[in-house]
């Protein structure tokens, strides 16, 4: 496949964290009285956090600043993280596989900083990655590229050598637009979504052991 470099997403892709960022964003909402659904919570699968914030307080009228739901949600969710990680199926294997065969590996997610670094500290990831990149220190979330492109420079590669492993369609447009290969793996979340533009279409982490 001429691949110099596998640029993981995190959340459905490495770690389970869905249900942990429905429920954090849940309370911060409750706290305010708004119900926050699961319909809600996919609209925003792929987006940062402080994106969903700027949305859902326009929605709803709140008072309160985007950046304060977005660093209420950040806490919350890292106490989540710290009491119950949850690893998908085939982390940290496919990772150690993948390492011992040679591939260099980035992580480039929408999650703030803070969530990524519990994530990877929790399930012993940091030896995996050469790069760590946050949609948050970038100029626009996915679907934009800024997050993959900012990746792919970060470990001095060519964009069409990087694949990327996604698991929503944001992610997929963002690996796109960046000229890079795109491995989709859906998650609970996503399942329902469009991956049209994907260059492969995997059922779980396991089988990019195999296309590799």
């Amino acid at each position: 496949m001429g691949v110099d470099a596998i640029i993981f997403d995190m959340d459905g892709v490495l770690v389970d964290s869905e249900p942990l960022g429905f429920e954090a964003m849940r309370r911060v909402l409750a706290r305010r009285g708004v119900a926050y659904t699961h319909a809600d919570n996919d609209e925003f699968v792929g987006r940062t956090t402080l994106e969903e914030c700027q949305v859902l307080t326009a929605r709803h009228q709140l008072a309160a600043d985007p950046g304060e739901l977005t660093r209420e949600y950040v806490d919350i969710l890292v106490g989540l993280i710290r009491v119950e990680p949850r690893p998908l199926p085939g982390v940290p294997a496919v990772l150690d596989a993948l390492h011992a065969a040679g591939y260099r590996m980035a992580l480039a997610s929408s999650a703030d900083l803070a969530v990524i670094a519990e994530n990877v500290s929790a399930l012993g990831l940091r030896r995996f990655f050469e790069a760590t990149v946050s949609g948050t220190q970038v100029a626009r979330g996915k679907p934009a590229p800024d997050v993959f492109v900012e990746t792919a420079r970060q470990l001095r590669v060519s964009p069409e050598t990087c694949l990327v492993v996604e698991d929503s369609r944001n992610g997929l447009l963002a690996a796109k637009a960046a000229r890079m290969a795109c491995a989709v793996i859906p998650c609970s979340s996503t399942r329902h979504q469009d991956f049209r533009e994907a260059d492969y279409v995997l059922q779980a982490l396991w089988d990019l052991r195999a296309l590799l």
